[in-house]
Protein backbone atom coordinates (compact mmCIF):
# COMPACT_ATOMS: atom_id res chain seq x y z
CA UNK A 1 0.00 0.00 0.00
CA UNK A 2 2.88 2.35 0.70
CA UNK A 3 4.33 1.66 -2.74
CA UNK A 4 0.91 2.22 -4.33
CA UNK A 5 0.47 5.51 -2.50
CA UNK A 6 3.92 6.53 -3.68
CA UNK A 7 2.97 5.84 -7.28
CA UNK A 8 -0.30 7.71 -6.95
CA UNK A 9 1.46 10.73 -5.43
CA UNK A 10 3.52 11.26 -8.57
CA UNK A 11 2.61 14.42 -10.52
CA UNK A 12 1.60 12.65 -13.76
CA UNK A 13 -0.21 9.71 -12.13
CA UNK A 14 -3.67 10.88 -13.25
CA UNK A 15 -2.57 11.19 -16.86
CA UNK A 16 -0.97 7.76 -17.03
CA UNK A 17 -3.88 6.07 -15.24
CA UNK A 18 -6.31 7.64 -17.71
CA UNK A 19 -4.28 6.69 -20.77
CA UNK A 20 -3.69 3.11 -19.62
CA UNK A 21 -7.29 2.34 -18.57
CA UNK A 22 -8.88 3.89 -21.68
CA UNK A 23 -6.30 2.26 -23.98
CA UNK A 24 -6.82 -1.20 -22.51
CA UNK A 25 -10.61 -0.84 -22.73
CA UNK A 26 -10.27 0.18 -26.39
CA UNK A 27 -8.12 -2.86 -27.23
CA UNK A 28 -10.49 -5.20 -25.38
CA UNK A 29 -13.41 -3.62 -27.21
CA UNK A 30 -11.92 -4.18 -30.65
CA UNK A 31 -11.12 -7.78 -29.74
CA UNK A 32 -14.62 -8.50 -28.46
CA UNK A 33 -16.30 -6.81 -31.43
CA UNK A 34 -14.33 -9.12 -33.74
CA UNK A 35 -15.26 -12.14 -31.63
CA UNK A 36 -18.96 -11.20 -31.47
CA UNK A 37 -19.37 -10.40 -35.19
CA UNK A 38 -16.95 -12.68 -37.05
CA UNK A 39 -19.26 -15.70 -37.34
CA UNK A 40 -22.30 -13.72 -38.46
CA UNK A 41 -20.27 -11.58 -40.90
CA UNK A 42 -18.74 -14.68 -42.47
CA UNK A 43 -22.12 -16.37 -42.79
CA UNK A 44 -23.81 -13.32 -44.36
CA UNK A 45 -21.03 -11.65 -46.37
CA UNK A 46 -18.24 -14.22 -46.63
CA UNK A 47 -15.81 -11.94 -44.76
CA UNK A 48 -15.31 -12.35 -41.01
CA UNK A 49 -13.61 -8.95 -40.55
CA UNK A 50 -16.29 -6.63 -41.98
CA UNK A 51 -17.56 -5.22 -38.69
CA UNK A 52 -14.21 -5.07 -36.91
CA UNK A 53 -12.62 -3.19 -39.83
CA UNK A 54 -15.35 -0.54 -39.59
CA UNK A 55 -14.88 -0.34 -35.84
CA UNK A 56 -11.10 -0.07 -36.26
CA UNK A 57 -11.55 2.84 -38.70
CA UNK A 58 -13.72 4.65 -36.17
CA UNK A 59 -11.16 3.82 -33.47
CA UNK A 60 -8.45 5.53 -35.53
CA UNK A 61 -10.71 8.56 -35.98
CA UNK A 62 -11.36 8.51 -32.23
CA UNK A 63 -7.63 8.41 -31.46
CA UNK A 64 -7.17 11.46 -33.71
CA UNK A 65 -10.02 13.17 -31.83
CA UNK A 66 -8.32 12.23 -28.54
CA UNK A 67 -5.04 13.73 -29.77
CA UNK A 68 -6.75 16.94 -30.88
CA UNK A 69 -8.77 17.33 -27.68
CA UNK A 70 -5.82 16.85 -25.34
CA UNK A 71 -4.06 19.79 -27.05
CA UNK A 72 -6.91 22.27 -26.53
CA UNK A 73 -7.00 24.72 -23.60
CA UNK A 74 -10.01 25.25 -21.36
CA UNK A 75 -10.96 28.50 -23.10
CA UNK A 76 -11.47 26.64 -26.37
CA UNK A 77 -13.76 24.11 -24.72
CA UNK A 78 -15.80 26.92 -23.23
CA UNK A 79 -16.17 28.51 -26.65
CA UNK A 80 -17.16 25.19 -28.28
CA UNK A 81 -19.96 24.40 -25.82
CA UNK A 82 -22.74 26.52 -27.34
CA UNK A 83 -22.07 25.71 -31.04
CA UNK A 84 -21.89 21.98 -30.28
CA UNK A 85 -25.13 22.14 -28.26
CA UNK A 86 -27.02 23.95 -31.03
CA UNK A 87 -25.65 21.48 -33.59
CA UNK A 88 -26.80 18.52 -31.50
CA UNK A 89 -30.27 20.04 -31.01
CA UNK A 90 -30.58 20.70 -34.75
CA UNK A 91 -29.62 17.12 -35.61
CA UNK A 92 -32.04 15.75 -33.01
CA UNK A 93 -34.86 17.89 -34.40
CA UNK A 94 -34.20 16.62 -37.92
CA UNK A 95 -34.05 13.03 -36.63
CA UNK A 96 -37.29 13.23 -34.65
CA UNK A 97 -39.19 14.95 -37.45
CA UNK A 98 -38.09 12.37 -40.00
CA UNK A 99 -38.91 9.48 -37.64
CA UNK A 100 -42.36 10.96 -36.95
CA UNK A 101 -42.94 11.34 -40.68
CA UNK A 102 -41.93 7.71 -41.20
CA UNK A 103 -44.47 6.67 -38.55
CA UNK A 104 -47.23 8.63 -40.27
CA UNK A 105 -46.37 7.20 -43.68
CA UNK A 106 -46.01 3.61 -42.34
CA UNK A 107 -42.41 3.23 -43.52
CA UNK A 108 -39.25 2.20 -41.72
CA UNK A 109 -37.28 5.32 -42.59
CA UNK A 110 -37.71 8.78 -44.09
CA UNK A 111 -35.24 10.93 -45.97
CA UNK A 112 -34.68 14.49 -47.15
CA UNK A 113 -32.10 14.64 -49.89
CA UNK A 114 -28.91 12.95 -48.65
CA UNK A 115 -30.23 12.77 -45.05
CA UNK A 116 -32.05 9.63 -43.96
CA UNK A 117 -33.35 8.80 -40.46
CA UNK A 118 -33.90 5.41 -38.88
CA UNK A 119 -34.75 5.20 -35.16
CA UNK A 120 -31.70 6.72 -33.36
CA UNK A 121 -29.44 7.15 -36.39
CA UNK A 122 -29.02 9.74 -39.11
CA UNK A 123 -27.41 8.74 -42.39
CA UNK A 124 -25.78 11.81 -43.93
CA UNK A 125 -24.34 11.01 -47.31
CA UNK A 126 -23.76 7.39 -46.35
CA UNK A 127 -22.13 8.25 -43.00
CA UNK A 128 -24.00 6.94 -39.95
CA UNK A 129 -24.28 9.46 -37.10
CA UNK A 130 -25.99 9.17 -33.71
CA UNK A 131 -26.91 12.73 -32.58
CA UNK A 132 -27.54 11.67 -28.97
CA UNK A 133 -23.83 10.86 -28.55
CA UNK A 134 -22.87 14.36 -29.66
CA UNK A 135 -25.51 15.73 -27.28
CA UNK A 136 -23.73 14.15 -24.30
CA UNK A 137 -20.42 15.87 -25.03
CA UNK A 138 -22.14 19.15 -25.90
CA UNK A 139 -24.10 19.12 -22.64
CA UNK A 140 -20.87 18.55 -20.69
CA UNK A 141 -19.14 21.57 -22.24
CA UNK A 142 -22.09 23.94 -22.22
CA UNK A 143 -23.37 22.91 -18.79
CA UNK A 144 -19.93 23.20 -17.16
CA UNK A 145 -19.47 26.65 -18.68
CA UNK A 146 -22.87 27.90 -17.49
CA UNK A 147 -22.52 26.50 -13.98
CA UNK A 148 -18.93 27.78 -13.60
CA UNK A 149 -19.99 31.24 -14.76
CA UNK A 150 -22.87 31.43 -12.28
CA UNK A 151 -20.77 30.27 -9.32
CA UNK A 152 -22.38 30.83 -5.94
CA UNK A 153 -25.54 32.24 -7.56
CA UNK A 154 -26.70 28.67 -8.24
CA UNK A 155 -28.22 28.68 -4.77
CA UNK A 156 -31.07 30.79 -6.21
CA UNK A 157 -33.76 28.97 -8.17
CA UNK A 158 -33.98 31.81 -10.67
CA UNK A 159 -30.33 31.44 -11.60
CA UNK A 160 -30.65 27.68 -11.88
CA UNK A 161 -33.78 27.90 -14.01
CA UNK A 162 -32.24 30.14 -16.67
CA UNK A 163 -30.94 28.92 -19.00
CA UNK A 164 -29.91 25.50 -17.65
CA UNK A 165 -33.28 23.89 -16.88
CA UNK A 166 -35.14 24.83 -20.12
CA UNK A 167 -32.25 23.76 -22.37
CA UNK A 168 -31.71 20.51 -20.48
CA UNK A 169 -35.46 19.79 -20.57
CA UNK A 170 -35.56 20.34 -24.34
CA UNK A 171 -32.59 18.04 -24.79
CA UNK A 172 -34.20 15.36 -22.62
CA UNK A 173 -37.40 15.43 -24.70
CA UNK A 174 -35.55 15.28 -28.03
CA UNK A 175 -33.32 12.42 -26.90
CA UNK A 176 -35.86 10.49 -24.82
CA UNK A 177 -38.48 10.38 -27.58
CA UNK A 178 -36.39 7.76 -29.38
CA UNK A 179 -33.93 6.57 -26.73
CA UNK A 180 -35.00 6.44 -23.09
CA UNK A 181 -31.70 4.88 -21.96
CA UNK A 182 -29.62 7.75 -23.33
CA UNK A 183 -31.98 10.22 -21.66
CA UNK A 184 -31.37 8.50 -18.31
CA UNK A 185 -27.63 8.76 -18.97
CA UNK A 186 -28.02 12.50 -19.65
CA UNK A 187 -29.94 12.83 -16.39
CA UNK A 188 -27.06 11.16 -14.52
CA UNK A 189 -24.64 13.54 -16.26
CA UNK A 190 -26.58 16.60 -15.08
CA UNK A 191 -26.75 15.19 -11.54
CA UNK A 192 -22.97 14.70 -11.52
CA UNK A 193 -22.45 18.24 -12.83
CA UNK A 194 -24.64 19.83 -10.16
CA UNK A 195 -23.15 17.62 -7.45
CA UNK A 196 -19.66 18.82 -8.36
CA UNK A 197 -20.95 22.41 -8.25
CA UNK A 198 -22.16 21.95 -4.66
CA UNK A 199 -25.89 22.48 -5.27
CA UNK A 200 -28.10 22.03 -2.21
CA UNK A 201 -29.92 18.75 -1.55
CA UNK A 202 -33.39 20.16 -2.00
CA UNK A 203 -32.46 21.09 -5.56
CA UNK A 204 -31.52 17.46 -6.16
CA UNK A 205 -34.86 16.40 -4.68
CA UNK A 206 -36.81 18.69 -6.99
CA UNK A 207 -34.81 17.59 -10.02
CA UNK A 208 -35.30 13.94 -9.09
CA UNK A 209 -39.08 14.39 -8.96
CA UNK A 210 -39.07 16.21 -12.29
CA UNK A 211 -36.85 13.52 -13.81
CA UNK A 212 -39.12 10.71 -12.64
CA UNK A 213 -42.16 12.51 -14.06
CA UNK A 214 -40.36 12.94 -17.37
CA UNK A 215 -39.35 9.28 -17.47
CA UNK A 216 -42.95 8.29 -16.78
CA UNK A 217 -44.22 10.46 -19.63
CA UNK A 218 -41.64 9.06 -22.04
CA UNK A 219 -42.62 5.53 -21.05
CA UNK A 220 -46.28 6.38 -21.67
CA UNK A 221 -45.72 7.87 -25.14
CA UNK A 222 -44.19 4.58 -26.34
CA UNK A 223 -47.80 3.44 -26.89
CA UNK A 224 -48.18 6.34 -29.33
CA UNK A 225 -45.25 5.24 -31.46
CA UNK A 226 -42.31 6.87 -29.67
CA UNK A 227 -38.98 5.19 -30.27
CA UNK A 228 -39.40 1.69 -31.65
CA UNK A 229 -42.94 1.42 -30.30
CA UNK A 230 -46.05 0.99 -32.43
CA UNK A 231 -49.39 2.72 -32.05
CA UNK A 232 -51.93 0.34 -30.55
CA UNK A 233 -49.33 -2.31 -29.73
CA UNK A 234 -47.94 -3.33 -26.33
CA UNK A 235 -45.85 -0.66 -24.63
CA UNK A 236 -42.41 -2.25 -24.73
CA UNK A 237 -40.89 0.27 -22.30
CA UNK A 238 -43.56 -0.42 -19.71
CA UNK A 239 -43.23 -4.16 -20.29
CA UNK A 240 -39.48 -4.03 -19.61
CA UNK A 241 -40.05 -2.08 -16.41
CA UNK A 242 -42.78 -4.40 -15.16
CA UNK A 243 -40.76 -7.51 -15.98
CA UNK A 244 -37.88 -6.11 -13.92
CA UNK A 245 -39.98 -5.42 -10.81
CA UNK A 246 -42.07 -8.57 -11.24
CA UNK A 247 -39.88 -11.02 -13.17
CA UNK A 248 -41.80 -13.90 -14.75
CA UNK A 249 -40.67 -17.50 -14.86
CA UNK A 250 -37.91 -17.78 -17.49
CA UNK A 251 -39.29 -21.11 -18.67
CA UNK A 252 -42.54 -19.38 -19.63
CA UNK A 253 -41.17 -16.28 -21.37
CA UNK A 254 -37.80 -17.45 -22.71
CA UNK A 255 -39.17 -17.59 -26.25
CA UNK A 256 -41.24 -14.37 -26.11
CA UNK A 257 -40.90 -11.39 -23.77
CA UNK A 258 -37.68 -12.22 -21.86
CA UNK A 259 -35.86 -13.95 -24.71
CA UNK A 260 -32.91 -11.54 -24.77
CA UNK A 261 -32.47 -11.50 -21.00
CA UNK A 262 -32.73 -15.29 -20.86
CA UNK A 263 -30.07 -15.77 -23.55
CA UNK A 264 -27.77 -13.27 -21.80
CA UNK A 265 -28.00 -15.12 -18.50
CA UNK A 266 -27.48 -18.40 -20.32
CA UNK A 267 -24.25 -17.01 -21.79
CA UNK A 268 -23.06 -15.92 -18.34
CA UNK A 269 -23.85 -19.35 -16.91
CA UNK A 270 -22.09 -21.07 -19.79
CA UNK A 271 -18.91 -19.05 -19.24
CA UNK A 272 -18.35 -19.89 -15.59
CA UNK A 273 -15.23 -18.60 -13.87
CA UNK A 274 -12.73 -18.70 -16.72
CA UNK A 275 -14.92 -18.85 -19.84
CA UNK A 276 -14.98 -21.21 -22.78
CA UNK A 277 -12.17 -19.39 -24.55
CA UNK A 278 -11.87 -16.30 -26.75
CA UNK A 279 -13.87 -16.77 -29.94
CA UNK A 280 -15.39 -20.09 -28.83
CA UNK A 281 -18.72 -18.79 -27.55
CA UNK A 282 -21.85 -20.24 -29.13
CA UNK A 283 -24.60 -17.80 -28.03
CA UNK A 284 -23.33 -15.17 -30.50
CA UNK A 285 -24.33 -17.47 -33.41
CA UNK A 286 -27.51 -15.48 -33.86
CA UNK A 287 -28.97 -16.79 -30.58
CA UNK A 288 -28.27 -13.66 -28.50
CA UNK A 289 -29.89 -10.47 -29.92
CA UNK A 290 -27.56 -7.45 -30.21
CA UNK A 291 -24.55 -9.54 -29.16
CA UNK A 292 -22.16 -7.01 -30.72
CA UNK A 293 -23.73 -3.95 -29.11
CA UNK A 294 -26.05 -3.83 -26.09
CA UNK A 295 -25.32 -7.37 -24.85
CA UNK A 296 -21.62 -7.63 -25.66
CA UNK A 297 -20.91 -8.00 -21.93
CA UNK A 298 -22.71 -11.36 -22.10
CA UNK A 299 -20.29 -12.44 -24.85
CA UNK A 300 -17.41 -11.37 -22.59
CA UNK A 301 -18.87 -13.41 -19.74
CA UNK A 302 -19.26 -16.51 -21.90
CA UNK A 303 -15.81 -16.42 -23.52
CA UNK A 304 -13.66 -14.88 -20.77
CA UNK A 305 -15.69 -15.83 -17.71
CA UNK A 306 -15.93 -14.03 -14.40
CA UNK A 307 -12.22 -13.19 -14.58
CA UNK A 308 -12.62 -11.31 -17.85
CA UNK A 309 -15.67 -9.45 -16.55
CA UNK A 310 -13.74 -8.51 -13.39
CA UNK A 311 -10.90 -7.10 -15.51
CA UNK A 312 -13.30 -4.88 -17.47
CA UNK A 313 -15.08 -3.70 -14.32
CA UNK A 314 -11.71 -2.96 -12.69
CA UNK A 315 -10.66 -0.85 -15.66
CA UNK A 316 -13.91 1.13 -15.44
CA UNK A 317 -13.31 1.57 -11.69
CA UNK A 318 -9.82 2.93 -12.43
CA UNK A 319 -11.34 5.28 -15.00
CA UNK A 320 -13.90 6.50 -12.46
CA UNK A 321 -11.24 7.05 -9.80
CA UNK A 322 -9.01 8.91 -12.25
CA UNK A 323 -11.78 11.20 -13.47
CA UNK A 324 -12.83 12.17 -9.94
CA UNK A 325 -9.17 12.59 -8.98
CA UNK A 326 -8.69 15.04 -11.85
CA UNK A 327 -11.86 16.90 -10.85
CA UNK A 328 -10.57 17.21 -7.28
CA UNK A 329 -7.05 18.34 -8.17
CA UNK A 330 -7.57 20.96 -10.89
CA UNK A 331 -8.00 24.53 -9.71
CA UNK A 332 -10.16 25.85 -12.58
CA UNK A 333 -13.92 25.58 -11.85
CA UNK A 334 -14.76 24.76 -15.47
CA UNK A 335 -12.22 21.93 -15.60
CA UNK A 336 -13.49 20.55 -12.29
CA UNK A 337 -17.13 20.53 -13.42
CA UNK A 338 -16.43 19.14 -16.89
CA UNK A 339 -14.24 16.34 -15.50
CA UNK A 340 -16.91 15.33 -12.99
CA UNK A 341 -19.62 15.39 -15.68
CA UNK A 342 -17.63 13.27 -18.15
CA UNK A 343 -16.76 10.73 -15.44
CA UNK A 344 -20.40 10.47 -14.36
CA UNK A 345 -21.47 10.02 -17.98
CA UNK A 346 -19.07 7.16 -18.77
CA UNK A 347 -19.43 5.33 -15.46
CA UNK A 348 -23.23 5.60 -15.30
CA UNK A 349 -23.54 4.33 -18.86
CA UNK A 350 -21.31 1.35 -18.04
CA UNK A 351 -23.30 0.61 -14.86
CA UNK A 352 -26.64 0.78 -16.70
CA UNK A 353 -25.41 -1.53 -19.46
CA UNK A 354 -23.84 -4.13 -17.18
CA UNK A 355 -26.78 -3.96 -14.76
CA UNK A 356 -29.21 -4.63 -17.61
CA UNK A 357 -27.21 -7.63 -18.86
CA UNK A 358 -26.90 -9.33 -15.47
CA UNK A 359 -30.48 -8.48 -14.45
CA UNK A 360 -29.78 -5.93 -11.70
CA UNK A 361 -31.38 -3.10 -13.71
CA UNK A 362 -34.00 -2.83 -16.47
CA UNK A 363 -32.78 -3.28 -20.05
CA UNK A 364 -32.42 0.15 -21.66
CA UNK A 365 -30.44 -0.51 -24.84
CA UNK A 366 -27.40 1.55 -23.87
CA UNK A 367 -24.05 0.39 -25.33
CA UNK A 368 -21.04 -0.36 -23.16
CA UNK A 369 -18.44 2.43 -23.59
CA UNK A 370 -15.26 1.40 -25.43
CA UNK A 371 -16.50 -2.20 -25.77
CA UNK A 372 -19.72 -2.19 -27.80
CA UNK A 373 -19.82 -1.83 -31.57
CA UNK A 374 -20.68 1.73 -32.59
CA UNK A 375 -18.66 4.30 -34.52
CA UNK A 376 -20.03 7.67 -33.41
CA UNK A 377 -20.21 6.56 -29.76
CA UNK A 378 -16.56 5.47 -29.81
CA UNK A 379 -15.35 8.70 -31.44
CA UNK A 380 -17.22 10.93 -28.97
CA UNK A 381 -16.06 8.83 -26.01
CA UNK A 382 -12.40 9.08 -27.03
CA UNK A 383 -12.79 12.82 -27.58
CA UNK A 384 -14.15 13.16 -24.03
CA UNK A 385 -11.22 11.13 -22.68
CA UNK A 386 -8.88 13.44 -24.60
CA UNK A 387 -10.41 16.41 -22.81
CA UNK A 388 -9.84 14.62 -19.49
CA UNK A 389 -6.21 14.05 -20.52
CA UNK A 390 -5.83 17.77 -21.17
CA UNK A 391 -7.21 18.49 -17.70
CA UNK A 392 -4.90 15.89 -16.13
CA UNK A 393 -1.87 17.65 -17.61
CA UNK A 394 -3.21 20.94 -16.21
CA UNK A 395 -3.16 19.74 -12.59
CA UNK A 396 -0.90 22.08 -10.56
CA UNK A 397 1.66 19.39 -9.70
CA UNK A 398 1.64 17.97 -13.22
CA UNK A 399 2.06 21.40 -14.81
CA UNK A 400 5.00 22.27 -12.54
CA UNK A 401 6.64 18.91 -13.24
CA UNK A 402 6.26 19.33 -17.01
CA UNK A 403 7.71 22.84 -16.90
CA UNK A 404 10.57 21.74 -14.62
CA UNK A 405 11.64 19.00 -17.04
CA UNK A 406 9.96 19.84 -20.35
CA UNK A 407 9.88 17.10 -23.01
CA UNK A 408 11.65 17.50 -26.31
CA UNK A 409 10.38 20.08 -28.75
CA UNK A 410 9.20 17.50 -31.28
CA UNK A 411 7.21 15.72 -28.53
CA UNK A 412 5.45 18.97 -27.66
CA UNK A 413 4.69 19.65 -31.32
CA UNK A 414 3.46 16.17 -32.17
CA UNK A 415 1.79 15.11 -28.91
CA UNK A 416 0.76 17.93 -26.57
CA UNK A 417 2.03 21.41 -25.68
CA UNK A 418 3.02 22.41 -22.18
CA UNK A 419 0.06 23.30 -19.93
CA UNK A 420 -0.11 26.73 -18.28
CA UNK A 421 1.54 27.05 -14.90
CA UNK A 422 -0.92 27.43 -12.00
CA UNK A 423 -1.39 30.95 -10.70
CA UNK A 424 0.29 32.61 -13.66
CA UNK A 425 -1.67 34.84 -15.96
CA UNK A 426 -0.38 36.63 -18.95
CA UNK A 427 -0.35 40.36 -18.58
CA UNK A 428 -0.13 42.70 -21.47
CA UNK A 429 3.01 44.77 -21.32
CA UNK A 430 2.35 48.44 -20.59
CA UNK A 431 3.71 50.83 -23.21
CA UNK A 432 6.88 52.67 -22.20
CA UNK A 433 6.38 56.19 -20.92
CA UNK A 434 7.25 58.96 -23.31
CA UNK A 435 10.49 60.73 -22.50
CA UNK A 436 10.20 64.39 -21.68
CA UNK A 437 12.91 66.99 -21.15
CA UNK A 438 14.02 67.24 -17.55
CA UNK A 439 12.83 70.46 -15.91
CA UNK A 440 15.53 72.96 -15.09
CA UNK A 441 14.61 72.86 -11.41
CA UNK A 442 15.42 69.09 -11.29
CA UNK A 443 18.65 69.35 -13.26
CA UNK A 444 21.73 68.74 -11.21
CA UNK A 445 24.69 70.96 -11.43
CA UNK A 446 27.86 69.54 -12.80
CA UNK A 447 29.69 69.99 -9.52
CA UNK A 448 26.93 68.38 -7.39
CA UNK A 449 27.68 64.96 -5.90
CA UNK A 450 25.17 62.20 -6.51
CA UNK A 451 23.20 61.44 -3.37
CA UNK A 452 21.55 58.13 -2.68
CA UNK A 453 17.81 57.86 -3.49
CA UNK A 454 15.65 58.74 -0.56
CA UNK A 455 18.42 60.52 1.32
CA UNK A 456 17.48 64.00 2.53
CA UNK A 457 20.07 66.66 2.03
CA UNK A 458 20.99 68.56 5.19
CA UNK A 459 20.80 72.32 5.08
CA UNK A 460 23.24 74.26 7.23
CA UNK A 461 21.85 77.25 9.08
CA UNK A 462 23.33 80.47 7.77
CA UNK A 463 22.75 84.12 8.69
CA UNK A 464 21.41 85.69 11.84
CA UNK A 465 18.16 84.71 13.57
CA UNK A 466 16.33 87.84 12.35
CA UNK A 467 17.35 87.04 8.76
CA UNK A 468 16.14 83.49 9.11
CA UNK A 469 12.79 84.64 10.51
CA UNK A 470 12.46 87.07 7.66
Amino acid sequence: MAALRGLLDRPMASYYLLISSAGLLLLIGLTMVFSATSVKDYAEEGNATTSVVKQAIFAVIGVVAFWACQRLPATTYRALGRPLLFTAIGLLLVLNLLVAWARLSNTDSASIGPIEAYLNWLFIGGVQVQPSELAKFALVLWGAHVVARKGAALGWWRELATPLVPMVGLLFVLVGYNDLGTMICLLALVVGLLWAAGVRLRVFGALSVAGLVGVGLLIAVASLGAGSGERGEENYRLARLLSFFNPPDPEECKLTDCYQLFQGRLAIEHGGWFGVGLGKGSLKWDWLPEAHNDFIFAVVAEELGVVGCAVILTLFAVLAYTGLRIARRVDDPFRRLAAAAVTTWLVSQAVINVGGVVGLMPITGLPLPFISDGGSALVVTLAAVGMLASFARAEPDAARALHARPPARWVRLLWAPLPPLPGRRRRTASPPAAREPVPRARQRRSDEQAAPRGARQSRARSGTASERRR
